[in-house]
């Protein structure tokens, strides 16, 4: 049987196999993510400092993840469309033109963010206090960019071919040994926040030599030949258009991180940073197994186009739909229940977490509405639609959040609230705006 042809068999069975082990890569990544927030929060009497530092650093990191998404999220499903097509050749040539981009990108990418991190790490509200951890972190992580960039950009081409377990492995091999390392570099070593740093870039490392194996070895059925000379622009264009959506979504995660921050500085201080850097922390937990199974539906909506059978596309959303909104209305009930719980495990500080338990309940009231943003994003990219994609991931972030952080706050009986607000706000106007604007779409889709 072709793993990689998604227009046979059963559509559930297609997700369940790329999607279940990209969502267990995914849990295993929520391990990776938060163990640095978890051994850091707990070094010593500084750890809230530590956290708020660290937090400071997020948008940064996430903004790495959205140029990450722009040849990722560009290149996978278009070379998906291609071998739906039968366009081998042309598949290839997708995959030379990604991995190109990746290492370019991230070498432009890691210079400015180091030359200009202190400015940068101001301008988001860093303190005198906080400056220092976060510059110890960024300084160090940022080495390991072109290892992060290239590992994760090129796993989606792992997946397209029906290897999910060996995607999955990518990120399972990063996170244990981050995980092992951790505590030696940061406790055992004493090296505090940069013995993280060092921790994290030597498992993106070991991710990174993992995918390279597999791109050189004989399981990849689109081998890299010569691929540093074929440098496509037209194939460029084409990648950079369709991961254009990926990357407004998580860039303008990035940018609105960044407000955030500073009005968080600006109204609360340090204490408010932390408490974001801890929702930030628990949403990722949130959301990675829905990029996980929008990493499973986009090849197979992405095959059908190309073969052109429109009732499989159908059928992907209708699964996809009730499997993500189960999913989310079991999760919201965990978090409106354990909130102090689950804020303990960052941080024992009792003032942190007496302020940041209404503001839990606040940040993630009704996140089950987040499930029409995710499957109409993901089949938006699947369908080659970029400017839908591009537009509903503006629309909630940019139109929605940015305005509300910066205009809520300013009224008297809200104050700061009003920056917690925005996101369950945002959650049920851009999710029902995308869900219904994506059903229509497939409405009227022709073989």
């Amino acid at each position: 049987m072709n793993t990689g042809d998604f227009s046979q068999g059963r559509i559930s069975s297609h997700i369940l196999r790329l999607g279940l082990p990209l969502m267990l890569a995914q849990f295993v990544q929520v391990a990776y993510n938060l163990v640095d927030r978890l051994y850091i929060g707990h070094m010593d009497a500084s750890s809230p400092l530590a956290l708020t530092g660290l937090g400071l650093c997020f948008p940064l990191i996430t903004l790495i993840t959205a140029f990450t998404n722009l040849w990722g999220l560009g290149g996978a499903p278009l070379c998906s469309i291609a071998r739906g097509k039968k366009q081998e050749d042309h598949a290839k040539q997708i995959l030379g033109n990604t991995l190109m981009g990746l290492i370019f990108t991230s070498l432009v990418l890691a210079m400015i963010l180091e030359i200009f991190q202190k400015p940068i790490l101001m301008a988001l509200g860093a303190s005198k206090a906080t400056l220092p951890y976060a510059q110890s972190y960024l300084s160090i992580y940022l080495l390991g960019t072109p290892f992060l960039m290239i590992s994760a950009g090129m796993n989606g081409f792992l997946n397209l071919q029906g290897h999910a377990r060996l995607g999955m492995m990518t990120v399972c091999l990063g996170a244990v040994i981050n995980i092992i390392l951790d505590p030696i570099f940061i406790f055992g070593l004493n090296m505090g926040i940069q013995g993280a740093a060092i921790a994290t870039i030597l498992s993106q490392f070991c991710s990174f030599l993992w995918v390279l194996a597999f791109l050189t070895g004989k399981k990849n059925q689109l081998p890299l030949t010569n691929f540093h000379h074929s440098v496509d622009f037209k194939i460029i264009s084409k990648i950079l258009s369709l991961g254009l959506a990926g990357f407004i979504a998580t860039g303008s995660n990035a940018l609105v991180s960044m407000v955030i921050n500073a009005s968080l500085s600006f109204y609360g201080g340090d204490l408010y940073i932390g408490i974001m850097t801890i929702l930030n922390s628990v949403r990722d937990v949130l959301f990675l197994p829905l990029e996980a199974m929008n990493g499973a539906i986009e090849p197979v909506i992405g095959y059908n186009l190309g073969a052109g059978y429109i009732s499989r596309i159908h059928e992907t959303v209708r699964f996809t739909s009730k499997m993500v909104l189960i999913y989310l209305l079991v999760a919201w009930g965990i978090l409106f229940i354990f909130p102090g719980q689950i804020l303990t495990l960052f941080n024992n500080d009792p003032t942190l977490i007496q302020t940041g338990v209404p503001l839990f309940h606040t940040y993630y009231f009704g996140i089950f509405l987040m499930a029409g943003q995710y499957v109409g994003q993901g089949t938006f990219v699947g369908l080659n639609k970029p400017k839908y994609a591009i537009f509903f991931s503006m629309f909630r972030k940019i139109v929605i959040i940015l305005p509300l952080t910066l205009l809520l706050p300013l009224i008297p009986s809200v104050g700061i609230l009003g920056i917690f607000l925005a996101e369950p706000i945002s959650n049920l106007i851009g999710g029902s705006a995308c869900y219904l604007t994506m059903r229509h779409t497939i409405r009227h889709l022709q073989a």
